[in-house]
């Protein structure tokens, strides 16, 4: 949801899922020499991706490290110390949002925390990158994208995957009417989850 123009230092380049290149902007006008500084809510699983790659990401610094488990996230601020690397640890992320040096706000929290705690971090004048899915209705998704135009905010979707050429030419195909008019779509899942995988051996045996 681009709500302003975006100069060359208005974006951070992070990949964050399955080596997808993603964009994500800063609203604020900035320094040449300014590092934007993030902080990432939810650092387990995924939220230890967007660690890493906005650690490797140049004029980009983490900034804040965010979680509700205090042994992970004491883990976490570890590896930061041992890397000679400062970082302020929170778990109350209303705590961390009252920080005015944080610019964005990367949220990989489990789902029903998305929206929530995207909208809240716009409130108090964040960019915002969150993880998919956004959210559970789209009354839900209208909020924040009511509130990223309220406050003058930019909130990155992870679907990083509707930006690749060949998505955006079967959309415009799509929107183009060549198709017809569209009665129904189906989607299959036929990825195999490591989990369900040792569930299934374990019933197999006990059977």
């Amino acid at each position: 949801m681009n709500m302003k123009s975006i100069t060359r230092r208005d974006f951070v380049k992070s990949s964050m899922a399955a080596c997808v290149v993603m964009s994500l902007p800063f609203s604020r006008a900035r320094g040449a020499n300014d590092e934007i500084r993030v902080g990432v809510v939810g650092i387990r699983g995924q939220g230890r991706s967007h660690i890493d790659n906005f650690r490797s990401t140049t004029g980009v610094q983490v900034a804040a490290l965010c979680d509700v488990d205090g042994n992970i996230l004491e883990r976490e601020v570890k590896n930061f110390k041992d890397r000679n690397e400062r970082v302020v640890a929170y778990i109350d992320c209303r705590k961390m949002l009252e920080d005015k040096s944080i610019d964005v706000v990367s949220i990989a929290t489990p789902d029903h925390w998305h929206v929530p705690l995207a909208a809240h971090s716009v409130v108090a004048g964040k960019d915002v990158y969150v993880e998919k899915p956004l959210s559970h209705t789209i009354v839900e998704g209208r909020l924040l994208v009511n509130l990223a135009r309220k406050y003058g905010r930019i909130v990155q979707h992870g679907t990083q995957s509707r930006s690749l050429e060949g998505v955006t030419e079967a959309i415009e195909y799509l929107r183009s009417g060549k198709l017809g008019k569209i009665r129904m779509a189906k989607a299959i899942n036929c990825q195999l989850r490591q989990i369900s995988l040792r569930r299934c051996v374990t019933e197999r045996r006990q059977t």
